[in-house]
């Protein structure tokens, strides 16, 4: 981890995850959460959805950004305070998530950064978005 300080931030900055989604991590935000839809535990039900059988929680991909930002860019000492979201396919469980987000807007004066946020499988966008975030000044 290193944190990146609001001065060093410039426009084009980006930081990459990989992260396997498996049946464990699933298993752990649906406890987290409290999201038990069977669309993600029942191979059965979600076999009859549109999706044709069972996907990861869409939050749980999305949560992959905030792992970015808080691990990385900017890391340490980064306030995330908001964030857009469009799921444009699902995650499934085994599926290898690579997130990259990229600073779009710097705002020194204020402290904050802009991110474009995009979550691929393969080729495949599966979740695209922009984060709002207050990055840390340096200590004095």
């Amino acid at each position: 981890m290193t944190t990146l300080y609001i001065d060093e931030i410039e426009v084009g900055v980006a930081r990459t995850l990989s992260r396997t989604i498996t049946d464990t991590e699933i298993e752990s935000f649906a406890e987290a959460s409290g999201d038990r839809n069977p669309l993600h535990f029942c191979d059965v039900h979600a076999a009859d959805t549109v999706f044709e059988g069972r996907i990861a929680h869409g939050i749980l991909t999305a949560s992959l950004i905030s792992a970015v930002i808080g691990e990385q860019l900017p890391g340490h000492g980064a306030i995330y305070l908001s964030q857009t979201l469009k799921f444009r396919a699902p995650v499934r469980p085994g599926d290898t998530v690579d997130v990259l987000c990229t600073v779009s807007k710097v705002r020194r004066e204020k402290g904050l950064i802009t991110l474009d946020c995009t979550c691929r499988v393969g080729d495949t966008v599966v979740l695209d978005g922009e984060a709002v975030v207050l990055a840390p000044s340096r200590p004095a």
